[in-house]
């Protein structure tokens, strides 16, 4: 990995200023069920592949400073993705800054139910094509096993999403992916479409802290203390973001103005 990476803090900045600079308009014809048509506000512009690489920090208090995001919800959320049992809703919703109470519930999809879908309690088919569905779970078992496998990805993004043929949202995340090199555990964070103004900051976040929280669990896997000892040596590696597409809707321009602006008057 490069020596010379960014801190998350200036990454966000950076593509923030970018989008600002640089983004191209674009109507894409609906924005999460809704139609564009006759609505300025759900114009977007856009940048598209937004990649960058920054490092994780050590701790959450520092990933929630160096991104600034929406706390306490954040961690809410956060900490409900993890838990280990799926929810539709998500019961931090309500702490969630551009909740407006009137978006229908359940969802298509929430990321329990993704991390988790082992263990959804509702009538669905038994597996995949030909195996059963894995979850968070079994990939922090796969690290646990073989600390330097190539196959530790997380999808999030399922077959049932392709097309959107059920005509709902799908999920904007696509996969998270994990390699220990060394003594750091790295992350690939793909995302299909990012809001810059309503959620980057918080996936950025959640990102971080999910490589930090399966480094956490590694250390105690299972009181395998050989595995203890390994895992104590390693540590949150870079975050590698890539967005497909990176915009934000001329309703919410104006919150990224004041942010770029605000942070080349300060």
């Amino acid at each position: 990995m490069r020596s010379n990476l960014l801190e998350a803090d200036e990454a966000i900045l950076s593509s923030l200023q970018c989008l600002y600079e640089a983004g191209v308009a674009v109507d894409a014809g609906h924005w999460q069920g809704y139609e564009t048509k006759g609505r300025p506000d759900l114009m977007t512009r856009e940048l598209l592949n937004l990649t960058f690489s920054c490092q994780i920090p050590a701790t959450s208090d520092s990933a929630a400073a160096l991104t600034r995001c929406s706390m306490p919800w954040a961690e809410e959320e956060f900490n409900e993705r993890v838990g280990g049992t799926p929810h539709n809703p998500h019961q931090s919703l309500p702490l969630w800054p551009w909740w407006n109470n009137q978006i229908e519930t359940p969802f298509t999809h929430t990321y329990s139910e993704r991390f988790w879908p082992t263990r959804v309690g509702v009538a669905r088919p038994a597996g995949g094509l030909r195996y059963a569905f894995g979850d968070l779970g079994d990939v922090i078992e796969l690290l646990h096993k073989y600390p330097h496998t190539r196959q530790a990805t997380l999808p999030i993004f399922f077959p049932e999403d392709t097309g959107a043929v059920h005509g709902g949202r799908i999920p904007c995340t696509l996969s998270y992916h994990f390699l220990l090199r060394g003594d750091s555990l790295h992350m690939w964070y793909a995302i299909r479409s990012c809001d810059a103004v309503r959620h980057f900051r918080d996936d950025v976040y959640m990102a971080m802290r999910l490589c930090q929280w399966v480094v956490e669990q590694l250390m105690v896997r299972n009181n395998d203390y050989e595995a203890q000892e390994f895992w104590e040596g390693v540590a949150p590696g870079v975050l590698n973001f890539t967005a497909y597409s990176f915009h934000a809707h001329a309703g919410d321009w104006r919150h990224l103005e004041e942010e770029v602006n605000g942070s080349v008057s300060s």
